[in-house]
């Protein structure tokens, strides 16, 4: 039987893509999840992975072709047909498979654990293993920075079940499990930065978790010698009715080997549900891994979610709308927790000002009373900030003493843009404009005696290793009130890191003499579209808010803009390598 390899749903209002690049050709054998082919749609460029194991016997649609959503592009058998460019093999008629035999396709695939049903390709190959590697992610990423593993070794894994998660300067995303079984070897590490194809890890099968003679819970996976029979099938036979939802995920799991293919259309159905392919022609439609994914962590059984996409493919709305009608009866059985409150002790109390609170206070009412203050807010795309800092930051640690945060990426542009644009460093003196020599920054630091602005002198000619470790020990000595009266003077321009108690941004007030103020927001990750080859496409991306206030009677609002824009530009282009410091 063959499998049809249709495109899929890529958006609700996406109707139709066109093939930019097929990534195999016919002969080819291809994994589960392999890519075959690469879509461009008006939103979104992405590869189209195999739904099955096999030998690619067909390909329907050619490079440059335009096609809508549900159509057939190409189709997958066991490689027993024996396809030719000629003579396609779905139209191959019976009597000639044995004249066909010349030619051996099997050869090819003859290093594949067995060249047999889909389900039995998916298991990982006994002894050796299979290895791990890490996929392309768009043309013009080369490689890629391993943030976490979500699995150790000597854990059991399902076909796509996520394996690790990867970072690169265009997105980052999780690498799923080509096949089941067991983690046997971790080769790159959590930090390090690999090329594309390289090999991450390695799956083997020493400890399945069920085999064919015992039909025992498969709780406790232990290594079976007999690595023959070390496909997987259901948790419990399906002669025990009364435990149909302990382990919904594994009771569509393939109950088959090689040797007895498709004992009942049941088990060949739950397995082309869970494993996302095909093991009986082209009834079955493709489960993308997001919805699987989706579906193991709501706990909802795919096989009895019934599909409204194309073809009827299970979408994720399917999936949320199962498991929101599953816990509709638990939510109402069961009272929402609570968590406890903080109260304070001040609460009904008067409590005379602390005369810094004092202070504070007449010089924010002094400074609006006497300037004109406005906010110009940009925002910016620090992606490649946030993986430079993931990729140094524990060498730095380790050279230095210092945790590497974004403020002391903030502090640095922000000088560097002072020096080009001096009219947002500047003060006002009576009918005057004084242009300083240098650029102090303040660092709000918040105390419990009330916010200090103690001063990190001529920050512009300093690297980030020197700001990182300043700013720490300022923040440090202000907070243990242990700062000298002159380290918090002779500021000429003030960062506060609001973000760091989660605010997105807001509208600092600039405090006299000083004509403006910089407040950094929280960094959020969200979707965001990028450039890919010349093309829109969507990605994970790290963003932060820069909100300026500044006294207009000296800066308007251009010059606002053109200070943002210089450190918009210089965080978006993420060269900081030269100014590490270690």
């Amino acid at each position: 039987m063959s499998t049809s390899v249709v495109l899929p749903a890529l958006g609700e209002s996406v109707t139709e893509g066109t093939v930019t690049r097929w990534l195999k050709k016919v002969g080819d054998t291809v994994q589960a999840d392999e890519g075959l082919l690469e879509i461009s749609t008006d939103k979104v460029d992405t590869e189209i992975p195999s739904p099955v194991s096999g030998v690619i016997e067909e390909i329907l649609v050619d490079e440059d072709e335009t096609v809508e959503v549900g159509a057939v592009l190409a189709k997958i058998g066991d490689g027993s047909s024996a396809p030719s460019s000629e003579s396609p093999a779905e139209e191959a008629p019976q009597d000639e498979a044995p004249q066909e035999a010349e030619p051996e396709p099997q050869p090819e695939p003859a290093p594949e654990p067995a060249p047999a049903p889909a389900p039995e390709a998916q298991t990982a190959a006994s002894g050796g293993g299979k290895d791990v590697v890490l996929p392309e992610l768009g043309e013009s990423v080369t490689e890629g920075t391993v943030t976490r593993w979500l699995k150790a070794v000597g854990d059991t894994v399902e076909v796509d079940e996520p394996l690790l998660e990867i970072s690169t300067d265009k997105v980052d995303t999780e690498i799923p499990s080509p096949v089941a079984g067991t983690l046997q070897e971790i080769l790159v590490q959590e930090d390090e930065t690999v090329s594309v194809g390289a090999t991450l890890a390695r799956i083997g099968d020493g400890a399945p978790q069920q085999s064919a003679p015992e039909p025992a819970p498969a709780e406790e996976p232990k290594p079976e010698s007999e690595p023959e029979q070390s496909a997987p099938e259901p948790e419990k036979p399906a002669a025990e009715p009364e435990k149909p939802a302990a382990e919904p995920e594994k009771s569509a799991e393939p109950s088959q080997t090689a040797q007895t293919p498709a004992t009942s259309s049941e088990v060949t159905e739950a397995a082309a549900t869970e494993s996302g392919s095909e093991a009986d022609g082209d009834s079955k439609t493709y489960v993308t891994p997001l919805v699987r994914k989706l579906a193991q962590e709501k706990g909802v059984d795919l096989s009895n979610v019934k599909g409204t996409g194309v073809g009827g493919r299970i979408r994720k709305e399917d999936v949320l709308a199962a498991a929101e009608s599953a816990a509709t009866p638990a939510a109402a059985s069961e009272a929402p927790k609570r968590s406890e409150r903080e109260v304070s002790e001040l609460r009904g109390t008067t409590q005379p000002m602390s005369r810094l609170r004092k202070v504070l206070s007449e010089r924010a009412v002094a400074s609006m009373q006497s300037t004109a203050q406005l906010t110009t807010v940009v925002e910016v795309d620090i992606t490649k900030v946030a993986a430079f800092r993931d990729a140094v930051k524990g060498d730095f640690q380790k050279k230095t003493g210092d945790k590497l945060s974004f403020l002391p990426f903030f502090a640095l542009a922000a000088a560097e843009a002072l020096q080009a644009y001096p009219v947002i460093n500047a003060t006002v003196d009576e009918g005057s404009i004084v242009y300083p020599a240098s650029e102090n920054l303040s660092i709000a630091v918040d105390t419990e005696r009330g916010l200090l602005t103690p001063v990190l002198r001529d920050a512009a000619t300093k690297n980030l290793a020197q700001i990182a470790h300043e700013i720490a020990d300022l923040a440090a000595r202000t907070r243990e009130n242990k700062l000298k009266p002159d380290e918090l003077a002779g500021g000429t321009f003030t960062l506060t890191n609001t973000g760091s108690r989660g605010a997105l941004f807001d509208t600092p007030v600039v405090f006299l003499p000083q004509s403006a103020i910089l407040g950094t927001g929280t960094v959020v990750k969200r979707p965001g579209v990028v450039q890919v080859d010349g093309k829109d496409a969507i990605s994970v991306r790290s963003y932060v808010y820069l909100a300026l206030s500044y006294d207009h009677r000296i800066i308007d609002g251009a010059d606002a803009a053109r200070f943002l824009g210089a450190v918009k530009a210089r965080l978006e282009e993420a060269d900081f390598a030269g100014d590490l410091g270690i």
